[in-house]
């Protein structure tokens, strides 16, 4: 068992990292900028343009907000939610759900969860509950790198050391299920579990429950996972897009005094085993 049971496709990363090679060397034919090939590379032409692609890429959220836009409002149609709202630009978390219960649940959407960007969050005091939503639409990305870096690297370190209390994590985009990243949990035993939304045929998320209480090395060191149940978002989630209880990841975090360092185990487990555990290791923010 892994981390994520999301997979990577190798035979289109391989297609990738081929084009790529035959993109470096032959960028100096396309184009009308008029250079030799000399020229072109010693211009730093293909660099900026290379580098202008990726932040357009990386910096838009259109295509993400459109594809939470159509999950939620799905949600709200069938009951799952009582109604949500944009944070807007102004505020460090996304989306304020209301729930059927009444709680709030207020989540904070990322990228691929390999990146600094993952280290930014803040919870607002409104939240019965947080929720971080990574929505990692590279296709060429290996969701269970991200999902590992996401959890030990970035997240336990800043719930440990700012007290950023986060209840669960959603791993879960429209590539998910498509060609680029294929998923196990599509058919098993001859049923397909595919929720049609508009434009995306979506298999069901991934979901991670993190304990309900931040770690402390000196008063709280190990505290246990939530239960599914008790993250009203997630259990709305996994009801409305037919998850199966086998698949819920549950985090928890160990944390204690190794001399100077503040050190932290991470643990997770789906299905009633251990899918993943680190060692003990320092915190070290970025």
């Amino acid at each position: 068992m892994t981390v994520t049971p999301c997979l990577q496709n190798a035979q289109l990363r391989q297609l990738i990292e081929r084009y790529a090679e035959v993109l470096k060397t032959e960028a100096h034919r396309l184009g009308d900028h008029g250079l030799d090939e000399a020229e072109f590379y010693n211009s730093g032409l293909f660099r900026g343009a290379i580098e202008r692609v990726r932040g357009q890429f990386s910096a838009t959220m259109r295509e993400k907000r459109e594809f939470v836009r159509h999950v939620l409002n799905y949600m709200q149609d069938q009951n799952f939610i009582l109604d949500w709202q944009s944070a807007g630009e102004a505020n460090r978390h996304d989306y304020t759900v209301t729930m059927p219960s009444g709680r709030t649940s207020v989540i904070e959407l990322k990228g691929c969860l390999d990146g600094n960007n993952t280290n930014i969050f803040d919870r607002p005091p409104q939240a019965n509950e947080f929720v971080i939503w990574s929505v990692c639409t590279n296709p060429g990305a290996d969701p269970r790198h991200n999902a590992w870096s996401g959890i030990h690297t970035r997240l336990s370190a800043e719930i440990i050391s700012r007290q950023q209390r986060v209840d669960g994590l959603i791993i879960w985009d429209m590539v998910c299920g498509t060609i680029g990243r294929p998923c196990p949990k599509i058919e098993q035993e001859g049923q397909p579990r595919i929720t049609a939304i508009g434009p995306y045929e979506l298999p069901p998320p991934c979901l991670y429950v993190f304990p309900a209480t931040v770690p402390t090395a000196r008063n709280n060191p190990h505290p246990p996972s939530q239960q599914l149940a008790d993250v009203h978002f997630l259990q709305a989630l996994h009801d409305c897009f037919q998850g199966r209880e086998d698949e819920v990841s549950y985090v928890d975090f160990k944390v204690e005094y190794a001399g100077v360092d503040t050190v932290r185990t991470t643990h997770i487990q789906r299905g009633g085993a251990t899918v993943m555990e680190s060692g003990a290791t320092a915190i070290r923010r970025t």
